[in-house]
C-alpha cells in the first residue's frame, strides 16, 4: 500500500480478473480482512447464495394472495 492509501494490483492479477482502468470494483470489509471483487463477480456470487431459495417466486405468491384479498373486499 503506498503512503496516499493506494492498493496497487500487479499486472498479472488484473489480466486474470479482467480489470482495467476504471473497471469499477467493490472493497468488503469483514474480520479485520479485505475482500475486493470486482462488479460481475460480487453480482455472480450473490446471485449463487439466492439461487434455488424461491424468494421472487414466494414474494410473488405473496402479493397474488394479497390481490386476491383485496379483490374480495
Amino acid at each position: 500500500m503506498g503512503d496516499r492509501g493506494r492498493l496497487v494490483l500487479p499486472f498479472d492479477t488484473r489480466r486474470r480478473l479482467g480489470v482495467e482502468a476504471g473497471s469499477p470494483l467493490v472493497l468488503i470489509e469483514a474480520d479485520r480482512a479485505v475482500l475486493l471483487l470486482t462488479q460481475p463477480e460480487l453480482l455472480r456470487r450473490v446471485r449463487a447464495d439466492f439461487k434455488g431459495t424461491g424468494l421472487v417466486d414466494s414474494l410473488l405468491e405473496d402479493r397474488r394472495r394479497e390481490a386476491t384479498a383485496e379483490d374480495s373486499q
